[in-house]
């Protein structure tokens, strides 16, 4: 009984999944503040990495990203692994994953990309421009039900974290890095589902890096502002709502003081995404800076009037995590998800030769080496074999004898070193 009620709630999670054909990414841009980092300036006591993360998991669990990309991480890929495995997956979460790893030029403060796993895989990474910074791009794919067909979408992430500081001298570097970034992408891509994303620490609509992204020469290839406020921002209370710097109204030696008054922190779209063009469109009305009320021009997020657009807790660890707020919005992708049991797992095929004799055969592919917890259970829910072993990458053969079990089904349980589990069925004759 307990294998048949299995196979109903399996059939009915799928058929659920198939009446609708369309999925909701929550996308998330975070400048982290030297998280990992320490300098002269920020260091245990004002920016300790313990506290951040658990601001950190505070702001995740409030709202859940499926892509989340970060500047300001330490360029250690420890520290990559500890926000993923300390922040993201936590909470009885299991499924997030990280980009690789590429480094252009020796900074200590880096880009990095988090994704959810169940929805999304990891395709490529390139670096578009290393001029005082890099300038990521990384390229996702959605887990559609017929990539099997060779049928998905592809969502592209560039991220960026131009130069900071005001006067014309620092606007025409992060103009170069702009230009850079938009000539790689013109020379070496194809006009397709992008979202432009990071701290641009861009003081107006009419700086040259703004506009080259959003006037490039190559109509194919300019971005647009979701939320269509371009403009004047830098301590313009016009714009109080979308400003996304400073939290703090006075520093604590690390964060930036000055209060909330320069939209600094973006996620621009492509043609593509705002039209819907390749099955991938913004969600309208969904893009806001998390924290946000518009009431705090020129004061931090935590002062007077109560800002209660976000919960209290949420607020505080906002406030003390960094001097920017994350920017986050929605995409729909057109495609209907593959909630094959196996997709969040490190196993790519299981396959158990039924029926068995006294002699139970399988094989497993594993994506990669992982340890295999494997029970047998018999349909009173008793556990009656039991076996950890080792798997290396690719097709493992394996054996067991099974002599001693008495005809009829049973479920076999295959749990991966993260955790993750399978069920498949046995039959002994």
């Amino acid at each position: 009984m307990i294998f048949f009620r299995y196979i109903l709630s399996l059939l009915f999670i799928v058929s659920s999944f198939q009446a609708g054909a369309q999925d909701t990414l929550n996308v998330m841009h975070y400048n982290l503040l030297n998280y990992g980092v320490i300098t002269d300036y920020c260091d245990n006591s004002n920016n300790n990495i313990d506290d951040k993360e658990s601001y950190l998991r505070t702001i995740v669990n409030y709202n859940l990203p499926d892509i989340l990309t970060v500047n300001e991480i330490s360029k250690s890929e420890i520290i990559h692994q500890r926000l993923l495995d300390n922040v993201l997956n936590s909470n009885g979460r299991f499924y997030f994953r990280k980009s690789s790893f590429l480094s252009g030029i020796d900074s200590r403060i880096v880009n990095m990309l988090y994704y959810n796993s169940k929805k999304l895989t990891f395709y490529s990474h390139s670096i578009a421009q290393s001029y005082i910074r890099d300038i990521d791009v990384y390229t996702l794919y959605y887990n559609a039900n017929d990539l099997v067909n060779g049928d998905t979408v592809f969502i592209h992430c560039v991220v960026a974290h131009l130069k900071a500081g005001d006067g014309v001298s620092n606007a025409n570097k992060r103009n170069s890095m702009a230009a850079n970034t938009m000539n790689y992408l013109d020379t070496n891509r194809e006009p397709g589902n992008y979202l432009l994303m990071g701290d641009f620490n861009i003081y107006s609509d009419e700086e040259p890096a703004y506009v080259q992204f959003l006037y490039y020469s190559n109509s194919s290839w300019r971005f647009n502002d979701p939320i269509d406020r371009s403009g004047p921002w830098s301590n313009n209370k016009n714009y109080s709502d979308v400003h996304t710097q400073s939290t703090h109204a006075s520093s604590n030696g690390c964060a930036a003081p000055g209060g909330m008054d320069d939209r600094f922190d973006f996620v621009l779209i492509s043609d593509d995404i705002e039209e819907g063009n390749r099955r991938v469109k913004y969600l309208p009305g969904s893009y806001d800076a998390i924290g946000q009320d518009g009431e705090h021009f020129n004061s931090s997020i935590i002062s007077s009037p109560i800002n209660t657009s976000v919960p209290n807790d949420v607020l505080y660890a906002l406030y003390f995590n960094s001097d920017h707020l994350p920017v986050t919005m929605k995409i729909v992708v057109d495609k209907i998800l593959d909630i094959s049991e196996l997709r969040n797992t490190e196993f790519q095929d299981i396959v158990i030769h039924n029926p068995s004799g006294n002699l139970l055969r399988m094989t497993v592919t594993a994506r990669e080496n992982t340890r295999l917890a494997l029970d047998i259970i018999n349909l009173s829910g008793q556990v009656v074999f039991a076996n950890l072993m080792e798997l290396s990458t690719g097709s493992n053969s394996i054996n067991f004898d099974v002599g001693s079990l008495k005809k009829g089904f049973y479920l076999v349980r295959f749990t991966d070193s993260n955790g993750n589990t399978v069920i498949k069925k046995l039959v002994k004759n």
